[in-house]
């Protein structure tokens, strides 16, 4: 199994992390048929059960089954022959322990649950429970005790990160997170660039079609952010107005012929400045989370880990552990 303990974190924690497990980490579930919740947690010290560790499971490979079917699994995601079903085991195992770890930092630092979050986890885990399907509780082997554990665990994590930053000011402003809407055309030599300038200058030109024609570069529509181009690229794009055309712009032995399309995307922009400032949330919030996680290591034992798979569960059909949370505690 190929772990990527270090790699893979920046997707896990604050709600940069947290959300996105939801939105783009698939898990497993394990071999064999139902385990009973009173099952004795594998190994002196052992922070999960295979019950609680099976839910993340269940939802997160339901979750992809339903777009990509069962046959993702075997799909390959790297020259080493590291298969989807692999990664992302391996993604959910980090996720896991990165949550236990932030349990007990905050632990560390006195922050618990207010009683109005522990009544509404209570309610949650009542409500998710209720949802589950006799096929859902065989597979996963779960009693509403272990759903109420899991969502406490995951409701901390996110309490921790909103301590540890709310000193931290997270205004953006519509400048640096402004994104506008281009079309471009890339070819390789001057030459040619100035050939294609003079065609999509001309009146009446068809950008997208001389791009169509031109282009060694099959993305011609994009949305543009600052940081993402080089200097060059950026100075040309983000002076132009609505239906402007640069000139020639040369950027990493490229050269770029730019339409701006819309100079301000509202709508892409807002999501950029919450992107951003979540960015600016998870980085103030690593910068003490590494160290801890450093000092206090915290890893699922092998011989929990090695009952964890693919296989069996096609009864199993729950896919809303983390939506549910989000209906429960939007931000």
């Amino acid at each position: 199994m190929v772990r990527t303990k270090n790699g893979g974190r920046g997707r896990l924690f604050s709600r940069c992390w947290l959300a996105a497990l939801a939105a783009g980490i698939t898990v497993s579930a394990v071999t064999g048929c139902s385990r009973t919740s009173g099952e004795a947690r594998a190994g002196e010290g052992e922070q999960y059960t295979l019950p609680e560790i099976m839910v993340i499971a269940a939802t997160e490979r339901n979750r992809y089954e339903k777009v990509y079917t069962d046959q993702i699994w075997t799909v390959e995601v790297d020259d080493a022959g590291t298969t989807m079903e692999d990664m992302l085991l391996s993604q959910i195992r980090t996720f896991l322990e990165d949550m236990e770890t932030m349990r007990l930092l905050a632990e560390t630092r006195g922050i618990e649950l207010t009683a109005s979050e522990v009544s509404q986890v209570y309610s949650l885990a009542q409500e998710y429970y209720g949802t589950l399907s006799p096929g859902d509780l065989a597979f996963t082997g779960v009693s509403e005790e272990d759903i109420q554990i899991l969502y406490e665990r995951y409701c901390l994590a996110n309490r921790l990160v909103n301590e540890l930053t709310k000193d931290v000011n997270l205004e953006i402003s519509d400048n640096e997170a402004k994104v506008i809407a281009v079309q471009q055309i890339t070819v390789s030599s001057p030459e040619t660039a100035q050939t294609v300038y003079g065609e999509v200058s001309a009146e009446g030109a068809d950008f997208a079609a001389v791009a169509k024609e031109y282009s060694e570069n099959e993305e011609i529509d994009r949305l543009l952010g600052r940081g993402e181009e080089s200097e060059s690229y950026e100075e040309a794009a983000f002076s132009l107005e609505d239906g402007q055309i640069s000139q020639p712009v040369e950027s990493d032995g490229k050269y770029y012929i730019i339409k701006c399309i819309n100079s301000y995307d509202e709508e892409a922009t807002a999501v950029r400045k919450s992107q951003l400032s979540l960015a600016r949330k998870n980085q103030a919030f690593r910068s003490i989370y590494d160290q801890f996680e450093e000092e206090n290591p915290v890893e699922i034992s092998d011989e929990l880990w090695s009952q964890v798979s693919f296989d069996g569960g096609e009864d199993c059909t729950t896919t809303d552990f983390f939506d549910l949370y989000h209906e429960y505690f939007p931000e």
